[in-house]
């Protein structure tokens, strides 16, 4: 029964988040999780201290710290001053897309996705509008960009940040894994955006003034942007040396939230905390599955009919599937308590190709849902198919050329290998 409960539970979450939210009520992935944990704790298939002790404290610190970084790149005003050099230039569409996927996908890469986008998109959009430009195709190329961008280092976004702690993986070696085909997909996002949407970007829909400029932007401050610079590239610096991650990026937040300027409340309050509350729910909420003993026989099971995803042939779709079902971090999250002790090559490939899928449809990722809602709240609604015409090649020709790429440098084969038989 113990073990029923919990399935129960566990597959009802997973269902509803792939949903996006119960039907009839305004309760998001966030509220489904945190529901779900206080039906176990209800239920007494779980208590405080298992709650407690299920959260991997390591990455959670690291999410905190990157989020506080990131927050001071944005009331330091360097993320306006990007949005600025995106729009502000006189150069033609091709050129104003080109800087919008490069610099969305520079900017992703090292800073937490929610914060650039809360801050960047209304600004471009608004941008866009000013030029008399339709703003849907920039807005698809910053998400589609912010989604490969955010796969080429560990700390892009919160499942690279999940996979690095818990496998323990090596920072240089995930960029050698997975900043090519990031690359790759930046290219992609620019090629496929502009065949699709060159000849119709002046066809702009005239909106209202409310509807042009509902944005806050943030002064430059040249002492806070070169505090923020220093401060992530000691970031980058700390990664290389024995000093564990989780603890040199607190260090550098707390030497960020140590400002005269800057109140440590506006640094706090940028924070991402439905983020970090939903992280910690489903630490909680899949941990239970090894308490029971069900991610045992799962893995058994998997193991004797060989379907371990220790291979880009069954990685791949699976990778595919749940990044635009349930998320790449619910699923990562899940294959993590199946699976405690994959291969690094197994997490390098999830966390390239995982992110690179969510770029294939509007609920692909919580980057792209945060755009669209900017877009629509000023007047350039972005509906699923306008996004999903750009976003499926964008996906495919990424995540094809992801796979090949593993493969041709041996981080995962391509299909399973051949077991040698015992003399």
């Amino acid at each position: 029964m113990h073990a029923a409960i919990v399935l129960l539970i566990l597959v009802l979450t997973y269902i509803g988040m792939a949903a996006g939210r119960i039907a009839w009520l305004r309760v998001d992935r966030t509220g489904i999780a945190l529901l779900a944990v206080i039906a176990l704790l209800a239920t007494g298939e779980m208590n405080l201290d298992d709650f407690g002790s299920a959260v991997d404290m390591p990455t959670m610190a690291l999410l905190f710290a990157m989020m506080i970084i990131s927050a001071q790149f944005a009331e330091s005003g360097i993320i306006d001053l990007c949005a600025r050099t995106i729009v502000e230039p006189p150069g033609g569409t091709a050129a104003l897309l080109a800087l919008t996927v490069a610099i969305g996908g520079g900017l992703s890469a090292v800073l937490s996705n929610d914060i650039l986008i809360v801050t960047i998109a209304p600004l471009l959009i608004a941008g866009a509008q000013r030029r008399e430009l339709d703003p849907r195709p920039f807005a698809i190329a910053l998400a589609a960009s912010a989604n490969a961008g955010s796969s080429a280092m560990l700390i892009g976004n919160p499942q690279n940040i999940l996979l690095g702690a818990i496998g323990r993986l090596d920072f240089g070696d995930f960029v050698v894994a997975c900043a090519v085909p990031a690359l790759f997909a930046l290219v992609v996002v620019f090629a496929v955006v502009w065949l699709q949407w060159h000849r119709r970007m002046r066809d702009t829909v005239p909106t209202s003034e409310a509807e042009r400029w509902p944005t806050t932007e943030h002064v430059l401050d040249r002492v806070q942007a070169i505090k923020g610079a220093v401060a992530l590239l000691a970031l980058l610096g700390l990664f290389a040396t024995p000093l564990p991650r989780e603890t040199g990026a607190l260090i550098i937040a707390a030497l960020l939230l140590a400002n005269r300027k800057i109140t440590s409340r506006t640094m706090i309050a940028a924070v991402d905390w439905p983020l970090l509350l939903f992280v910690a729910c489903l630490f909680a909420i899949t941990g239970q599955l090894n308490d029971t003993g069900i991610a045992a026989k799962v893995l058994d099971f998997l193991d004797d009919y060989h379907l371990l995803p220790n291979n880009l042939a069954l990685l791949l779709p699976f990778a595919a599937v749940t990044s635009n079902a349930i998320g790449s971090l619910p699923a990562a999250m899940l294959l993590l308590q199946i699976w405690p002790n994959p291969p690094q090559g197994v997490l390098y490939a999830l966390a390239s190709l995982s992110t690179l899928a969510g770029s294939m449809l509007l609920t692909g990722s919580l980057t792209n849902l945060l755009i669209a809602e900017r877009a629509e709240r000023m007047g350039a609604a972005l509906s699923f198919g306008e996004y999903a015409r750009a976003g499926v090649p964008i996906a495919v020709l990424s995540v094809a050329f992801a796979a090949f790429w593993l493969a041709l440098i041996d981080v995962l084969p391509l299909i399973p290998p051949v077991a040698t038989p015992i003399p």
